[in-house]
């Protein structure tokens, strides 16, 4: 089921090389609505200020306080907008290091509530609230980009939203404005998004149904033997986040039950060359997830603890998917297998971003770092071994036959502050179709990478993921994804 986007795959992200002012790629900045049931624990509050400093990446369209499983009759919008006062005031120092931070009154002006309702029980007639209306004036705006509504808590203000435009507008109307909706639900925090999956059967949905345990975006925080567990630590968050980093620090509050297990459902929209969430089995920083209707036995049912009761799929979801990852730990191999893998194994990346740019909320430009600039070329004419005679070429996407040797080439990239930077070339299987390892003739940490092609018998498509990183304080990293066509 995961190629069921073949026919996209050479829309590569490797095509863009302009950056923004702070070193992220220039692609449209993807529209969300986030619906949070915050205040039922801190989690919520810690994902809020880490989205308002990636706001220039991600045009947030609306902040909706709703209700939970966990918080069934109270909303706190108030609690968005305390950290978007936050926001204002250091919005003016984290515009020297990027551009398009939006102004607080617009953000605001985007926050607003769901009723104080729990689950099903606020979907229906005469049920419409400020954030149902919301997400129906998004979707219906003229706006050629999808509209991502991510969910912290429940989700029956969607449902409300789809309710009602099954009520007001023509089937036809009511599938063009679904096809524009993306959803991204951590978990099921209430009954109404399995109402929804079962009666809007075209709706994309990420979400891993069950017990929190077995659900994809715990890897934002567990602690795991091959995981950089440092850097999810109260320590590091103090040091980092919470003291001596100004007013979106301090409204930062310490971790609960876990360190932000929302944050997963935008992580994967920020612009850094290697999310593409319109590909969730092509993997990013929000994760890996494959379409295919789950067993509902694995996941464990969640009512005896939330309430929820736990049923069979009647359709495809994006949903749990396993990548294999290999470390070198006290220099020896060691691997691991699984879906939370999908996140942690870039969680030094997302961490270290993180903190970067809580220092631009109070640094300037020149005491901040900021992300290196990655470029790739496909090199011509040049043999495994021996002279080389080749010339460069850009990369908007290309085909390999099947055993040949190819080169890709990093030069060009460079670092805005002037850090010296390292190159790691990593073939990432589980994105593409093509299971098996390749024959590499080169370090991964050479600005060359060279590689053969795999024998095939029919197309078969390969992901190699430039991740350059600088070394600067803390250390940054971008992306380039190239993805490869290889023809028998």
């Amino acid at each position: 089921m995961r190629n069921l986007f073949v026919s996209f795959l050479l829309m590569l992200s490797v095509a863009a090389n302009a950056v923004s002012k702070g070193g992220i790629m220039e692609s449209p900045r993807q529209r969300l609505v986030v619906l949070t049931d915050i205040e039922n624990e801190p989690d919520d509050a810690q994902s809020i200020v880490r989205l308002l400093l990636y706001s220039n990446e991600i045009d947030i369209r609306g902040l909706v306080a709703t209700t939970s499983t966990h918080m069934r009759f109270q909303v706190a919008p108030q609690t968005i907008l305390n950290s978007i006062e936050a926001y204002a005031k250091v919005r003016g120092n984290l515009m020297l290091h990027a551009e398009g931070y939006p102004d607080a009154e617009a953000l605001k002006a985007v926050t607003c509530a769901g009723l104080p309702l729990y689950g099903m029980n606020g979907v229906g007639k005469g049920k419409d609230s400020d954030g149902s209306e919301l997400i129906i004036r998004e979707l219906k705006r003229e706006d050629d980009r999808p509209l991502w509504v991510t969910a912290w808590g429940g989700t029956n203000v969607l449902a409300q939203a789809l309710w009602k435009l099954q009520q007001t507008v023509s089937q036809k109307e009511l599938l063009r404005l679904v096809s524009k909706l993306r959803v991204y639900t951590i978990s099921d925090q209430d009954d109404s998004g399995s109402w929804i999956r079962k009666n809007f059967p075209s709706v994309f949905y990420i979400v891993s149904p069950g017990a929190y345990a077995h659900a994809t975006w715990i890897g934002m925080n567990c602690n795991a033997p091959l995981a950089d567990n440092e850097v999810v630590s109260a320590d590091w968050l103090t040091r980092n986040i919470q003291q001596n980093h100004g007013p979106l620090g301090l409204c930062y509050p310490d971790v609960a039950y876990g360190m932000e297990g929302d944050t997963p459902s935008f992580l994967g929209l920020i612009r850094n060359g290697l999310n593409n969430m319109e590909h969730p089995d092509w993997g990013s920083w929000g994760g890996r997830y494959e379409l295919y209707l789950p067993d509902y036995n694995f996941y464990g049912d969640m009512k005896e603890y939330t309430g929820i009761p736990i049923e069979q799929e009647t359709r495809p979801i994006w949903t749990n998917a396993d990548d294999s990852i290999v470390v070198l730990k006290d220099g020896k191999k060691q691997s691991t297998k699984g879906f939370h893998e999908t996140i942690y194994r870039w969680r030094t990346d997302y961490q270290n971003d993180f903190a970067a740019r809580m220092d631009w909320s109070i640094k300037p430009y020149a005491e901040a770092n900021h992300n290196p600039i990655a470029k790739v070329s496909l090199l011509t004419g040049i043999a495994p071994y021996g002279k080389d005679n080749a010339t460069p070429q850009p990369i908007k996407g290309f085909t390999v036959k099947s055993g040949s040797v190819f080169t890709l080439d990093a030069a060009g990239s460079y670092d805005p502050d002037g850090d010296a930077i390292s190159y790691d070339w990593i073939v990432y299987p589980e994105a593409g179709t093509y299971k098996k390892m390749l024959q590499r003739y080169d370090a991964t940490n050479m600005r060359r990478f060279r590689v053969q092609a795999p024998v095939v018998k029919k197309p078969e498509m390969l992901h190699i993921i430039l991740r350059v990183v600088d070394k600067g304080e803390p250390r940054l990293a971008t992306y380039k994804r190239i993805v490869i066509e290889v023809k028998p």
